[in-house]
């Protein structure tokens, strides 16, 4: 059940058990405990991993940007890698929470964070777009192009949903029908994340990155991995209804 507020209420044939038990390792391996703080969540578990993974990504984009000259296009890649990670900090400070207080504050907490990586790839489109636009440049037309319109409509979508689901559930006719779809939000959350490593995949391959950025793509993928082989197994199995 989720209370009038629309936070979800504990079920006590559950507790410890659905809510504790990751998709790798037993239950509680992954679970916030009570009167710690949510910072420890993004390094609780193997979340250390992820943590590494995303920011080898990263630091590989910006470290390649500011190697190269600088242009008005340098911010493009710079936002976009900034808004993936972002967003992998939102999915890891929630992933451990299970108690009401906790699903509370860590939704806030994600949707602040959430809604920062969404502005920033926002400003990374706006900043693409443009540089077509004054480059009279063809648009959406190499693979990495494509992917990455369809990444930012999906990130669009999903930041709609999730905001809507949890603060409005009212425009969905009530809370329990906003709650039955919070596990398809998570859902395309994780696919989204792995759709945006794929783009950033793609990119390697474009004109400007083989000519200036030099980033390798064999580099994107051991780091995109290794953010996934930290993510994954924090998954809560009962959050997707696999319990």
């Amino acid at each position: 059940m989720a209370s009038a507020t629309g936070i979800p209420q504990e079920n006590p044939a559950t507790q410890g058990r659905g809510e504790d038990e990751p998709l790798l390792g037993r239950a509680g391996d992954a679970s916030q405990q009570e009167g710690k703080g949510l910072q420890f969540n993004f390094v609780l578990g193997t979340a250390i991993i992820a943590q590494a993974g995303i920011w080898i990504l990263t630091a590989t984009v910006w470290a390649s940007v500011f190697i190269a000259p600088l242009s008005l296009f340098s911010a493009h890649p710079l936002l976009n890698s900034a808004g993936l990670l972002l967003t992998t900090q939102a999915i890891l400070v929630l992933q451990p929470t299970h108690a009401p207080k906790q699903k509370h504050l860590g939704t806030n907490i994600h949707a602040v964070i959430n809604g920062t990586a969404v502005l920033s790839l926002l400003a990374a489109f706006i900043i693409i777009e443009y540089n077509k636009f004054a480059h009279a440049g063809a648009h959406f037309t190499s693979p990495h192009g494509i992917l990455g319109l369809i990444t930012y409509i999906f990130f669009a979508i999903q930041a709609v949903v999730g905001i809507t689901q949890y603060y409005t559930p009212g425009i969905y006719g009530s809370v329990d029908n906003a709650k039955a779809i919070y596990k398809y939000h998570r859902m395309s959350g994780y696919l989204l994340l792995i759709l945006s490593f794929a783009t950033v995949a793609a990119a390697t391959q474009t004109g400007f990155n083989t000519g200036t950025l030099h980033i390798k793509l064999w580099a994107v993928i051991v780091a995109a991995v290794i953010t996934l082989i930290g993510l994954l197994p924090r998954i809560k199995k009962q959050k997707l209804g696999l319990q």
